[in-house]
């Protein structure tokens, strides 16, 4: 599928990839952005790395880390051997060779792609551009928008993609908290607008993992809606199958595991207080946005959306009736939330379900506080206005709750002492699954 290419800009960049002599820049140095900065930089390239939160910059710049599952070390050594330095000068960025983008692109309050980090940094490259450049995006985004959105931005200065600078679209499939896997080990889907774009791009990831080049910054893009999707989808399966099991008074878990030792058919999805992260509770609104341009109801994921976004709901009738069973109503209730992540062992907070389940026990009146030893305080989020920070988790202010609800099944929790001293725990990740002793004040939700 990748080319030769007799483009001269093109067979230059490429010399300076394979010799690790261009410069790669990084735009956004978040969850994404910062794991790629380290890995180019241990490869041999210089990294150039650009994020508007002064206050990340100024992390960087002391050889800190913001992100827990991101050691300082490696920051550390790339910046006191000149591989990485962070910026938040744009300007910067006209040293890199290659540049790619890691920004945020959320959904707005009508479900619809907001595009607005992406056109500002599409238009902060334009006017910083030159001949020879290969401009990447990583950020999660509707098939068409590398084309549509990005290409005539950066045309506009009169540079020609294919010839004066190369495009490319390759998803990012980072993995928060995942031990296993990182970017050096997941291979890269690369999309490009021309067959040199690709190439170019191929080239660049091939230093630091394989690649998979597919035909079109398109295809490329409906790989990573296709990926998440398919998560999306089945996490709302089990999600309903859980409704279903706590009816039957049956143990989903166990049911999941044992149809997981089919060795084909099958693979497992684990039910839980709703989606959270940046891509899944995202992603298949931007897919089923553009399918409505081509006529098309994409009704499996609008039901999958429907049944993920109710799960907190579900998690709170089953609180109300837990509590109600035991003689308190849900107002004026007491009640501890442990874990704000969205997923356990890491400190991303970005969608949480938590947040939702948050406000409308606070809407009920119910009192609510939380505890999360990763994520010591709350700040305000684009959707809420916490500003509450982590209580202690002792036996006595467990035993000073009405009620305790696992949010996010953190490793460092003892739910054996949870279980003990918490006079009733609603579990929506079935972490207390090998507790054995007071099992009749866990409700399994």
């Amino acid at each position: 599928m990748v080319e030769s290419v007799d483009n001269s800009r093109a067979v230059e960049l490429l010399a300076r990839i394979n010799e690790r002599t261009a410069v790669v820049g990084i735009v956004g140095l978040g969850y994404v952005g910062l794991p790629l900065a380290i890995h180019f930089g241990r490869q041999g390239f210089r990294v150039v790395g650009f994020d508007v939160d002064h206050s990340k910059i100024d992390c960087l710049a002391r050889g800190c880390s913001y992100i827990k599952h991101i050691p300082a070390a490696p920051l550390l050594d790339l910046i006191e051997r000149d591989r990485l330095l962070p910026t938040d000068d744009e300007a910067r960025l006209a040293e890199a060779d290659c540049i790619i983008i890691c920004v945020p692109t959320p959904l707005d309050d009508n479900l619809e792609p907001d595009l607005t980090y992406l056109l500002q940094t599409t238009e902060m490259i334009g006017r910083i551009i030159r001949p020879g450049q290969l401009i990447v995006l990583e950020s999660t985004t509707y098939p068409g928008t590398t084309e549509e959105m990005l290409q005539p931005r950066l045309e506009a200065g009169g540079l020609k993609v294919g010839q004066d600078f190369f495009l490319a679209f390759s998803p990012e499939r980072e993995d928060p908290g995942n031990k296993h896997f990182d970017a050096s080990n997941i291979p890269k889907v690369v999309g490009g607008v021309t067959p040199a774009c690709l190439a170019v791009a191929k080239a660049l990831y091939d230093c630091i993992t394989r690649t998979v080049p597919v035909s079109s910054t398109r295809a490329a893009e409906l790989t990573k809606l296709l990926e998440n999707t398919y998560r999306s989808v089945n996490i709302a399966l089990v999600n309903e199958m859980k409704v279903l099991a706590h009816k039957m008074d049956l143990d989903l878990f166990e049911v999941i595991n044992a149809a997981a030792t089919k060795p084909f058919g099958f693979s497992p999805f684990f039910p839980g207080p709703g989606l959270g992260g940046h891509c899944i509770p995202i992603d298949p609104f931007y897919l089923s946005w553009k399918a409505r341009e081509f006529g098309v109801e994409t009704r499996f994921i609008k039901l999958a959306g429907e049944v993920n976004h109710a799960m907190p709901d579900y998690v709170i009738a089953r609180t109300e009736a837990a509590l109600v069973e035991r003689g308190k109503p849900l107002a004026g209730s007491r009640i501890l939330l442990l874990g704000i992540a969205y997923k356990k062992d890491i400190d991303d907070d970005r969608e949480s379900p938590a947040y939702v389940v948050m406000q409308k026990l606070l809407e009920a009146g119910a009192e609510v506080v939380y505890n999360d030893p990763l994520i010591p305080k709350l700040r305000p989020t684009r959707k809420f206005n916490f500003h509450q920070t982590s209580v202690e988790l002792s036996p006595e202010v467990l035993a000073a709750q009405d009620a305790v609800v696992i949010v996010t099944d953190h490793s460092c929790y003892d739910y054996g002492m949870i279980v003990a001293h918490a006079p009733l725990v609603i579990d929506s990740r079935n972490a207390t699954r090998e507790v054995r002793a007071g099992r009749d004040n866990v409700v399994l939700a």
